[in-house]
């Protein structure tokens, strides 16, 4: 068992900071590298083995663009990897005997049943099956933080496709799925419920809906450019086709994108503070891992999330093949992404979400290792960020 006691703390130049266990020197390596060779301004990686951290590392600058140090607690929007958290959500009412996964959404939340909708089950929604990627109208900001208007949107939203029958990244539309229905099932929101339910219990610094208390804490995140010669890691240079569905504002892959319009300013308080569970989650890389950890196994001896059985249903297959958002072949379980070239994890039964641009988290159930990773520099990106990638690689070169 590696713990902290039994870690080796430094610093290790370019202003790396942080803890790491006997073993585990090549993750703090490859992390120093990120910072050297792939254009790092600002991150932090913590992994737990068995329960217990065995990485905890941060450097660079707290702000994409400023000047003041990453310290021990920064926090940074996450986008797409609050998916994994939200799907926790729904995936322990089901443990909990609250929500039946097989039934249809209608079932609590009637309006949804509109415009062909009836036969949606949960799980559904959970495996991008759902049909309602894009919405016919994109919302303002103001309407997408509004929980009731933003329902209303999405329930009277006709599907792309028949639910179920194929799949495709939600990418803005999930969260308003999530939360729609959880609201209608607990009378909470998701991000109440998160808090709640998870992250108070497991002492995670994550939010969904980010609390006045906290924003001190959370820097300030924007584009970055890769380096003009990028040494090893995934180059995340998209097929033509691909290139050219993001380029064109009349696909679903565009629209699937940019269901919100204008664009939000990721920077700004009332969007940090609203419960968007497919895109706005703040974390710290340790709250990130600290989840993951807690729902293969028991944190420190302490709580543990999900069962074995849903952990099973977490990671088990639901969707694979070429999606219809992405372009590029997905492959989806329950609210989680498997291993597999569009999304490369720890070992094939490794299951997580990724944040377009940056920021990863997974869990590994054969390994009992738990991973997070967050940035304040987004790439271009989609998956396989290659800043994220060489930890990945370099945490695979430490278990053997």
């Amino acid at each position: 068992m590696h713990a902290l006691s039994q870690a080796s703390e430094g610093t290790w130049g370019v202003n790396v900071h942080g803890t790491v266990a006997a073993g585990f020197e090549p993750v703090r390596e490859a992390f120093v590298r990120n910072f050297a060779l792939r254009g790092e301004r600002g991150a932090a990686v913590a992994v737990y083995r068995d329960g217990h951290r065995v990485v905890d590392l941060w450097g660079g600058t707290k702000d994409v663009d400023g000047t003041a140090p990453w310290e021990r607690g920064t926090a940074q929007i996450v986008r797409s990897a609050t998916k994994g958290v939200a799907a926790a959500v729904l995936l322990l009412l089901h443990q909990r005997g609250e929500l039946d996964l097989d039934a249809p959404v209608g079932a609590w939340w009637p309006q949804y049943k509109a415009a062909g909708k009836e036969r949606t089950r949960v799980w559904h929604l959970l495996a991008h099956r759902a049909g309602v990627p894009v919405l016919d109208r994109p919302l303002t900001p103001p309407q997408a933080a509004d929980p009731e208007f933003a329902a209303e949107a999405i329930a009277a939203q006709a599907p792309v496709w028949e639910p179920g029958t194929d799949h495709g990244y939600h990418a803005q539309t999930y969260s308003w799925l999530t939360d729609g229905l959880v609201r209608r099932v607990t009378g909470r929101s998701l991000g109440a419920w998160v808090a709640e339910e998870i992250t108070a219990p497991v002492g995670a610094d994550l939010w969904v809906g980010l609390p006045d208390g906290e924003t001190h804490r959370v820097g300030r995140v924007g584009p970055v450019a890769p380096p003009a010669t990028e040494t090893g890691g995934l180059r995340a240079r998209p097929k033509r086709s691909v290139a050219q569905a993001y380029a064109d504002p009349t696909s679903l892959t565009r629209r699937a994108f940019e269901a919100i319009t204008p664009a939000c300013d990721e920077n700004d308080p009332a969007y940090r503070a609203a419960v968007l569970p497919g895109s706005n989650g703040i974390a710290t890389a340790d709250g990130l891992a600290r989840f993951y950890a807690a729902l293969i196994g028991e944190v420190d001896g302490g709580i543990r999330l999900f069962t074995p059985d849903t952990v099973e249903l977490a990671r088990t297959e639901r969707s694979a093949g070429p999606d219809r958002i992405l372009v590029v072949p997905t492959r989806f379980g329950l609210g989680y992404m498997l291993n597999g070239g569009a999304c490369p994890l720890l070992t094939p039964g490794s299951f997580g979400h990724p944040g377009r641009g940056g920021a990863l988290g997974f869990a590994d159930p054969e390994t009992g290792v738990a991973f997070g990773y967050v940035t304040n520099g987004f790439r271009t990106s989609v998956t396989a960020d290659p800043r994220a990638q060489a930890l990945v690689r370099a945490l695979r070169d430490c278990l053997g």
